[in-house]
């Protein structure tokens, strides 16, 4: 296939854009507030390291893993770089959120730029992803901030009007959902779930599921919500890779279609949580169209690799990087870092949507949120 001049300039000016974004980039308007902090509730995604403390399968601290991240660091991110979450904390004048798991009780006491509380496998419902090992599920996490608001904040700020005052003014990222399926659901050698429940009975519970936690963050503090649906799983190269005969189109639909029913079920509840939920602003972040398109014809969005992964995966079911092989040399040109996560340029214009765009992030975006 010949690659024309202005193709090539274009992955350039795309690589160029996402480093420099990374290290400035977009930021807050002089006319919105600056965010206290960013608390990350999630799955592997937004995960910046909590599963390298867990005796999980679903851990990548090992290289290639991020080899764009400043000095190559392996941080537990599974990507080869940034994370979305990475991206907001930095426009909104934050550091990187870290992972709970990685500090010290010190260090818990002492921060208040957020933390992160994601993990890697993770689902809304306490049983998804565990056939993996000891992972954080929603719930878990949701505890774990209990004790930061309970025990660790009271160390830093004088009264409970000052740390209810700080949280109301932080920014609270939902990410999760996706191993309700991948690890749950479409696993029924591991869990029964597709035997009990028909597609809209698991979407519905979900959706109930993922409504009490949120409820829960609301009453511990939280205000502002940035809620993410679900991308199309179906087309992600772990999942075509699993099933024979392989799909004649790019994506498996009938997994697509259970997506739907899930991410169908959000907005609705965002409202109903607005409504009910005195002082709260939710915001939706729509990504699965856009991603789905770029799945179907990469080459029209720059992804001359297409679906492939960028890292090398091993045979014999396994879909995250293969330790210390080299990757793909332009992992822009790459919608997936391995089977089942996207790259770091994905991360960024997801990110770079939602932050000032109109397309990503509904009914406001994350600048406007932090203005509120």
């Amino acid at each position: 296939m010949k690659i024309s001049v202005a193709f090539i300039l274009f992955l350039l000016a795309q690589t160029y854009q996402i480093s420099s974004a990374a290290t400035q980039g977009l930021s807050l308007a002089s006319n919105e507030k600056p965010v206290p902090a960013v608390y990350v509730f999630g799955d592997s995604l937004v995960d910046s390291g909590n599963n390298n403390y867990l005796q999980t399968l679903a851990k990548v601290n090992y290289t290639p893993y991020g080899v764009d991240f400043p000095n190559g660091a392996a941080t537990g991110r599974f990507t080869n770089g940034y994370t979305v979450v990475d991206f907001l904390a930095k426009w909104l004048g934050l550091p990187y959120v870290p992972p709970y798991m990685g500090l010290s009780e010190e260090e818990k006491s002492e921060t208040t730029t957020g933390i992160n509380y994601a993990s890697g496998a993770a689902g809304i419902l306490p049983e998804s992803g565990t056939a993996t090992g000891d992972i954080l599920s929603l719930e878990e996490q949701i505890n774990y901030f209990l004790q930061t608001v309970k025990n660790d904040l009271p160390k830093s700020f004088s009264t409970q009007e000052e740390i209810s005052s700080y949280l109301s003014k932080s920014i609270f990222v939902v990410s999760i959902g996706s191993n309700d399926y991948i690890n749950n659901y479409l696993q029924p050698a591991n869990y029964n779930s597709s035997k009990t429940y028909t597609p809209q009975q698991y979407g519905a519970l979900l959706i109930s599921s993922l409504k009490q936690h949120l409820m829960s963050l609301y009453n511990l503090g939280a205000r502002k919500f940035l809620v993410f649906e679900l991308g199309p799983i179906g087309c992600l190269p772990a999942i075509i890779n699993a099933v024979n005969p392989k799909p004649t189109t790019r994506c498996l639909e009938s997994v697509n279609l259970l997506i739907k029913i899930f991410n169908s079920g959000i907005p609705s509840m965002i409202q109903e949580l607005t409504s009910t939920l005195e002082g709260s602003t939710f915001v939706y972040g729509d990504i699965f169209d856009k991603s789905y398109q770029q799945n179907m014809s990469p080459l029209t969005y720059g992804f001359s690799g297409e679906n492939t992964p960028c890292c090398v995966v091993g045979g014999n079911g396994t879909t995250i990087c293969l330790p210390d092989q080299m990757p793909c040399e332009n992992r822009n040109t790459h919608l997936y870092w391995d089977a089942f996560h996207p790259v770091q340029r994905v991360n960024y214009e997801v990110a770079s949507g939602c932050f000032r765009g109109s397309s990503t992030c509904f009914p406001i975006n994350v600048g406007q949120l932090a203005g509120i």
